[in-house]
Order: C-alpha cells, then sequence, then structure tokens
C-alpha cells in the first residue's frame, strides 16, 4: 500500500499488557491504525486470547510469553521499519502481518534474523513462492492463497454468470492485484474473457468515471480485486448512480465495517471466505471467552489466534523456540487449531484451503446458495 500513517520512527509498536516475568517476546503485527485498523484489531485481539491462554496453561517450554502488537498501517515501509524494531528487540516469532504488501518485505528481514513468520491474513502466492526460492523456511501462513480465492471466485462466477459482460478491478496492490489476476487466470480458462480489467487507487473516494466506463461497457459483474473501504464506496456510488451490476470480493470485504460504510448497497454483494471459524461448534467455549469480552472474533481473529496457537505447539514439539527448529516442527504432521486442522508443505503453505462464497445481508455476510 503507499499510504503511510504517522512517522515511521514511531513504527508504532506498543506492548501489550503482560506479565512481568515473561521471557519469550512474540509480536503480532498489522494495522493498527489508519483505514484498515478494523483488521488490526482483528490480529490484535486474536494474538491477545492466544497469549492469555497459553500462558494460563504454563507458556511455552516452561516459559512464560510477552507479547508486542505492531502497526504496520499496512504500508511496506512502515512494515520494514516495525520488522527492524521486533528484530532490536529479539523477539523469537510474528504473527502477522495483515496485508500481502506488507508481509513480504517484512519477511526477509525476519528470514535474516532467524525469526519465524506465519501471517494469518496475506494470500498473495509471491510471500511464500518468492520464499521458497530464496530459501526462507520459516515463512507460513494459516489462511489460503489468492490461486485458491482465485479459482473459487472464477468457478462460481462460471457457473452463475457465464454469459455475462464482467469488469475486473484493482488496487494496485499486492493483495488487491494478486485475486484479481488469479481470479482473471480462472475465468480466461473457463473460456469467459473480461470487458474491462481497470485499476484505481485505494484512496479515491469518488468512483464516478469508472461506474460511468462500466455503465457505458454494460457491464454486469464487478470483480473486486481490494478492501472493504474502496469497496463500500464503489457499490455505495453505483447504486446511488443507477448502476446495478453484482459485485464480486474477496476475503478483506470480512468486516461489519464494510456493512456500516456500504449500507443497504452492500446487500447482496458477494465475497470469498475461509469456512468461518466462528461459526465451528468446537470453537464454542473459544468464541464465547471472546464475547464475554465485548469482542466478536469474525474475520482474521481466529485465524490469529491459531497462528500463535500452533507456533507455540510446534515450539513445544521441538523443545526450542529457534525458527530452523519449530519451522521443522511445523512440517511433521497435523495441527488442530482453531481454523481446522493445519498441514503444511515445504513453501510453508497449508494443504488443501477451503474458501467459500458469502453473501452480504443486513450487513452481515452469510453462506451463499451453491
Amino acid at each position: 500500500m503507499k499510504r503511510i500513517y504517522g512517522s515511521l520512527a514511531v513504527a508504532a509498536l506498543a506492548l501489550a499488557a503482560t506479565p512481568a516475568f515473561a521471557q519469550i517476546k512474540i509480536a503480532s503485527v498489522g494495522p493498527m491504525t489508519g483505514q484498515y485498523a478494523a483488521f488490526g484489531e482483528q490480529l490484535r485481539k486474536g494474538a491477545e486470547m492466544a497469549v492469555a491462554d497459553i500462558n494460563a496453561a504454563g507458556g511455552v517450554n516452561g516459559q512464560k510469553l510477552e507479547l508486542q502488537i505492531g502497526d504496520d498501517a499496512c504500508d511496506p515501509k512502515q512494515a520494514t521499519a516495525v520488522a527492524n524494531k521486533l528484530v532490536a528487540d529479539k523477539v523469537a516469532f510474528v504473527a502477522g502481518h495483515y496485508c500481502s504488501g506488507s508481509s513480504i518485505p517484512a519477511s526477509d528481514i525476519y528470514k535474516e534474523a532467524k525469526i519465524l513468520q506465519i501471517t494469518p491474513a496475506s494470500t498473495n502466492i509471491k510471500l511464500t513462492d518468492d520464499a521458497f526460492a530464496k530459501g526462507n523456511t520459516t515463512v507460513f501462513r494459516t489462511c489460503g492463497r489468492d490461486d485458491v480465492q482465485g479459482l473459487t471466485v472464477g468457478t462460481y462466477i462460471l457457473k452463475h454468470h457465464k454469459d455475462k459482460k464482467v469488469a475486473i478491478l484493482h488496487d494496485k496492490s499486492p493483495y488487491g492485484k494478486g485475486v484479481a489476476d488469479e481470479t482473471k487466470k480462472a475465468l480466461n480458462k473457463g473460456g469467459l474473457r473480461e470487458a474491462m480489467y481497470e485499476s484505481y487507487n485505494d484512496t479515491d473516494k469518488d468512483f464516478t468515471a469508472l461506474i460511468n466506463k462500466m455503465k457505458q461497457a454494460k457491464i454486469d459483474i464487478i470483480v473486486l480485486g481490494g478492501y472493504h473501504t474502496a469497496g463500500a464506496l464503489l457499490i455505495k456510488q453505483s447504486r446511488e448512480q443507477g448502476f446495478g451490476a453484482q459485485m464480486v470480493g474477496f476475503d478483506a470485504l470480512e468486516d461489519a465495517e464494510f456493512g456500516k460504510l456500504g449500507g443497504a448497497a452492500t446487500d447482496g454483494v458477494l465475497m470469498s471466505f475461509p469456512p468461518k471459524a466462528e461459526d465451528d461448534p468446537k470453537n464454542a467455549a473459544l468464541v464465547k471467552k471472546f464475547r464475554d469480552a465485548k469482542y466478536e472474533p469474525a474475520g482474521y481473529t481466529l485465524f490469529t489466534y491459531a497462528a500463535v496457537k500452533v507456533w507455540a505447539d510446534a515450539a513445544k514439539k521441538a523443545n526450542s523456540i529457534e525458527a530452523a527448529k519449530v519451522a521443522a516442527a511445523l512440517r511433521q504432521g497435523t495441527y488442530d487449531s482453531a481454523v481446522g486442522p493445519l498441514t503444511y508443505d515445504q513453501k510453508g503453505d497449508i494443504k488443501d484451503p477451503v474458501y467459500d462464497i458469502y453473501i452480504w445481508k443486513g450487513g452481515k455476510s452469510q453462506p451463499a446458495a451453491k
């Protein structure tokens, strides 16, 4: 992302409230400020709960965890500043970042410092593909990848809207362009050629020109590779200007703020997202703990909880917090987690990830008809 919030020198590292006896430093990093702060809160809340649960159960290999929260504002430069600060602070593990454009440059810094990274939300395929090509074996995810999301959305469109005119839009970010391009691949392979392929800026507020262009092209389906803030503005302005095309987005729409910003215009918007962990009956007790604390663990909250927990489980299995040893343990066997069983391949991607299609109604997303 290109927008920077605050001074890079500050880089917004805040210590979460942790006991004085903490001995192992870990961190969670995401957009704690700026237009994507709602997602940063998901990461922070998930990490805080995981640390509290792990410490209550005795910690990791006899040591308690101390959590640091890093704010990258989804900006690559701020992400590298935060990553360098975490290296100086000698953290053993990072659950983050949220935006792919932050995770990718930060991963190089973590590799050199021998810090293991598990992102709960960065889906761009280059994160793990490029890391693997460079010999970086300490990058993992608890989420899927853009190629899986793109195939899921492309398959859905081919099944339900194959004869419609499609516009593919993206915000130029690694994430937005990544999911857009993977969907384009799936559609083209299935015989559907997009009528438009356009980019916009994530800071845009007025989409009138783009909407008029789609009107003239008689677009029926908008594939949106971007975040919820711009998506909400685009769909709201489309409806206000009498443009009724169906919007299909991706996981970055999964926050209640999307419905609040877009209002009734978001009704009917489709998106891809993994099966919602907060709806899994096996997570009932965990979800209740979040709700008792007055927080709804939606979006990537439980994916972050899982990232911290699976790192702790692997560190126990390895009897070490050294990145290489924990990485080796992660690739051995299957780990039970709040987001389902996690089995890792050599790149650090989870095997057999699943995405479903959801529809927004009344400010909330729910499974769409298949």
